[in-house]
């Protein structure tokens, strides 16, 4: 099973900065999310139109571009992950991904998607109803012409476009008193508010 941690969102909201490097809880987004992703090899990270150099990858993650053409965001870094793959001898059967931006990933993440993933080719996380795209969970060998259709201009736009159209569906997570599990950071308010719950956690566990 591979991991995709999307992380190529240069935070135009947040004055620009790169999301990936933000710290919440004194530990960079980067560093939080691939925690979760512990057990998935390889790592791979979407840099999109950032220099890979300007994330500071761990040893172990892969930096992985988005494809020529005109497709951006979250679809274009998954595209780019899934070229990524067929290159590979043996191509693993399932990719995770996630959001850079999400801190707050619960400790079953990657385990609730492989156990509700079921039969069918792709699921996307919700909260509360709430679908998230970017957290989601994709059967790589069912996706395996999407680099050749992002090319050619005839890919859906989006990674909930993709899902739906081919045939996946939503692992709702159950509601806990830490609340939303992908919360993520477009603004400073949101920063904030993460932050707080960051330090409220580690009062609770102190």
């Amino acid at each position: 099973m591979a991991g995709l941690i999307l992380a190529g969102g240069r935070g135009e909201r947040l004055g620009g900065t790169i999301k990936s490097e933000l710290p919440v809880g004194g530990v960079r987004l980067l560093e939080r999310v691939a925690a979760r992703l512990d057990g998935c090899s390889p790592l791979l990270v979407a840099h999109g139109r950032i220099a890979p150099g300007l994330l500071r990858l761990e040893s172990r993650m892969i930096g992985v571009a988005d494809l020529d053409g005109d497709y951006a965001g979250p679809l274009a870094g998954f595209a780019g992950a899934i070229a990524y793959l067929k290159t590979q001898a043996r191509p693993p059967e399932l990719l995770v991904s996630v959001a850079v931006d999400t801190p707050f990933l619960p400790a079953d993440y990657v385990a609730r998607l492989v156990d509700k993933l079921g039969e069918a080719p792709a699921a996307v996380a919700a909260y509360g109803g709430q679908p998230y795209p970017t957290n989601s969970i994709w059967r790589i060998g069912r996706f395996r012409d999407l680099p050749e259709h992002v090319l050619a201009g005839t890919a859906p736009r989006s990674l909930k476009s993709l899902c739906a159209q081919a045939g996946g569906h939503l692992i709702e997570w159950p509601a806990g008193d830490a609340g939303d599990p992908f919360a993520n950071v477009n603004t400073p308010e949101d920063l904030v508010v993460l932050e707080q719950r960051a330090a409220a956690a580690g009062a609770i566990r102190n």
